[in-house]
């Protein structure tokens, strides 16, 4: 049926039967509308069915709504070009239901409304279409004689922004590019630079054949910039601009590459304790203070003090959150106020009951003087050559604490989330509470808070998680006296392989990026190093006791020669570190930043051809550095705050914006020319006893 008094649409002639018919059905609804506005308030508006829909009848003395027969409503209102738009209404006449509704349509710039789509109406009269809107246009609808009004939909041009380089340098000439949809070929689109609270016109340049665009700019000095494109409104669309381009100008983006190479069971002083410069064991290499001389059980009325321990395999002692609290020996742990850290032979002692590799145990078995406990043993650069070399090429940091005061599993919660948490619900991150215990093995656990790979995911950062295939020292649970070591792989939960067990990673079908270590080496190989890695051993070459030394020393050292091998050496950041301290002796009392820690002191090394040569960073650090580096190089400085990530939780703070964290980006230095690799000796010359054989 056509529209009933439009101008645009001719209207068919009728004559004799078909009249009277048309000015019967017309005069019901008219009687009909009287009648529910009389109900509704006795002299209520009254809409007329002519096609300008003004003739009202109402009572001077109620001003109610007038009754529409047929409405029409268009959302959203205004829309973005190629979006979803509803158009939608409701017919209010006698047996509404099944009633046909067309709708017209006149796109902009056309002269008259065309028939382009029909439905019928439900038991309440009312109706609904599904349209998408390239640019403004006029819509009504007509049913059983009646015709809605007017209704036009305003239309934003959809217009994307996106820079050639996502993490531009000081001095960067970039190429910011775009497009505007529906086509707008020949018109002038405007480059604006937010400057407070507004937004310049920096440059103008015209929409080539294909409606795309392309600024050329140059980035001074470091900052944060905001762009957007926009399109002056024309007679297809309003006033139109692209989301804001967020861009960080900073030396930090010169790392395209991030590393973190994690190994296990060491504490500061057992490897660099006698590293000159650094805050080492009191009383040698120069070090103020007086030589410790702790407690030990074992030796009735004497102390262990601390030996060179020439050693390949040590054993060190319990490191559980107990095993910190009796390590440090404070007179007040729950303020961290008077401690001693001398309670570390103690506590190997204790351990002494069970053996095996299980953190609640000492594993040696041997009894002798200064063999066993060991925890007072040190190593020299004669023992692990590779190592003091790194610290003496790059940066070796003396103040990196372990993230929280328990074993492996909290550690490498801590590494990939800034948390450890016990949750109700494997998909409720608001039901996590912190805890450190952790009987459990992951495999029977399910993480519900967020870890930094959402945050990677969520941007299209890429990351991996490599895993040395083979056996983990820890045992499943915690409180065993002994137990046989666990096997991994990159589809296991495990100890040091957390990951498959965040819920998010799931969701976020991300299991894939937890590889083996033999794709990390292709990808060294082939240049195709992702922006974050995280490398993690198996027992045999991860140094957790009683695991050699010399092979842990060997296998870093290979990973690091294939990284410095490949073509991404220039904008490679490595970060070396172990996870906890395995009960061996530290003498710096760890900073309390929460409930959870920090715990004890572990070594840790920075390498790239952009880190400080020779430098002792004294910061204050823990693995949560190492998130707040991926985050403002690779996140425009986003954190994992469950106030702003979407996935709230109860963590107690926000690890990353802690003031005593220091920043990474300290131990480099980027206006310095990239250095070039140092490749050393997988099986270097060295004290250790018996000799290694590689």
């Amino acid at each position: 049926m056509s529209p009933i008094g439009s101008a645009s649409v001719p209207v068919g002639r009728k004559t004799g039967l078909g009249v009277v018919v048309t000015a019967m059905r017309r005069w019901l609804i008219l009687m009909w509308t009287v009648l529910v506005a009389a109900g509704a308030g006795g002299g209520a508006a009254l809409a007329s069915a002519n096609h300008q829909g003004k003739s009202t009848l109402a009572s001077p003395e109620h001003q109610f709504k007038p009754i529409v027969p047929l409405t029409i409503v268009a959302r959203p209102n205004p829309s973005t070009a190629g979006a979803r738009v509803t158009v939608a209404g409701r017919l209010s006449a006698p047996s509404p239901v099944g009633a046909t509704v067309v709708l017209w349509e006149r796109p902009t710039g056309a002269n008259s409304f065309r028939r382009i789509a029909t439905t019928s109406t439900d038991a309440s009269g009312r109706y609904r279409f599904a349209r998408v809107a390239e640019s403004q246009r006029s819509w009504y609808v007509t049913s059983r004689g009646l015709r809605s009004r007017i209704v036009t939909e305003q239309v934003r041009a959809k217009i994307s922004l996106a820079s050639s380089d996502q993490y531009p340098v000081p001095g960067d000439h970039v190429r910011l590019i775009g497009q505007v949809v529906p086509s707008h070929a020949g018109d002038r689109v405007m480059l604006q630079r937010r400057e407070g609270s507004a937004w310049k016109v920096v440059a103008t340049e015209r929409l080539n054949a294909g409606s795309r665009f392309v600024f050329q700019r140059t980035l001074g000095q470091p900052t944060r910039f905001a762009f957007r494109a926009v399109l002056a409104a024309t007679a297809g669309n309003l006033w139109s601009h692209s989301p804001p381009l967020l861009l960080s100008v900073s030396e930090i983006h010169k790392i395209k590459h991030m590393v973190v190479i994690m190994q296990e069971n060491r504490s500061f002083d057992q490897y660099f304790g006698t590293f000159r410069g650094a805050t080492g064991i009191p009383g040698l290499a120069g070090n103020p203070g007086s030589e410790p001389c702790i407690p030990d059980p074992s030796q009735t009325g004497r102390c262990d003090k601390p030996f060179h321990d020439r050693s390949d395999e040590n054993f060190g002692g319990p490191h559980l959150s107990h095993s910190a609290t009796v390590d440090m020996n404070c007179s007040n742990p729950a303020r961290d106020r008077g401690c001693h850290m001398n309670g570390f032979a103690i506590e190997a002692s204790r351990g002494g009951h069970c053996t095996g590799t299980n953190p609640l145990c000492s594993p040696c078995k041997v009894v002798a003087k200064s063999i066993c406990p060991d925890v007072m043993g040190y190593h020299t650069g004669a023992d692990i050559p590779n190592y003091w070399r790194y610290a003496r090429d790059y940066v070796l940091q003396d103040h990196m604490f372990e993230p929280a005061r328990s074993w492996s599993v909290p550690a490498h919660l801590f590494l990939v989330s800034e948390w450890a948490a016990k949750c109700r619900s494997a998909y409720k991150p608001s039901s996590c509470r912190s805890y450190l215990g952790y009987n459990d093995r992951p495999a029977k656990s399910q993480y519900a808070w967020t870890d930094i790979t959402y945050l990677l995911h969520r941007s299209r950062i890429s990351w991996a998680y490599y895993l040395y295939k083979g056996i983990e020292p820890d045992c499943d649970s915690n409180t065993q006296v002994t137990c046989q070591p666990v096997r991994q792989g990159p589809k296991t939960p495990s100890i040091w392989n957390p990951l498959p067990s965040f819920t998010d990673v799931g969701q976020d079908h991300q299991k894939h990026d937890v590889r083996s270590l033999n794709a990390f080496l292709a990808a060294a190989r082939a240049g195709a190093l992702p922006a974050v890695s995280w490398v993690i051993p198996d027992a045999a070459v991860s140094e957790h006791p009683p695991s050699l030394v010399s092979r842990g020393q060997t296998y870093v050292t290979g990973l690091i020669n294939a990284i410095m091998q490949s073509r991404e050496w220039r904008s490679t950041a490595i970060f070396l570190a172990w996870d906890d301290w395995g009960g061996f002796y530290d003498q710096v009392v760890p900073p309390r930043v929460d409930r959870n820690g920090y715990g004890l002191r572990v070594p840790a090394m920075v390498i790239s051809p952009y880190a400080r040569r020779g430098f002792i960073d004294d910061q204050t650090l823990s693995f949560d550095a190492y998130n707040k580096f991926i985050e403002d190089d690779f996140l425009n400085g986003q954190r994992l705050n469950p106030a702003t990530d979407g996935r709230p939780d109860s963590r107690p703070d926000v690890r990353e914006s802690n003031p005593r964290l220091g920043d990474l980006a300290r131990d480099f230095n980027f206006k310095q020319r990239p250095r070039p690799p140092a490749i050393l000796p997988v099986c270097p010359a060295t004290d250790l006893r018996p000799k290694p054989s590689c």
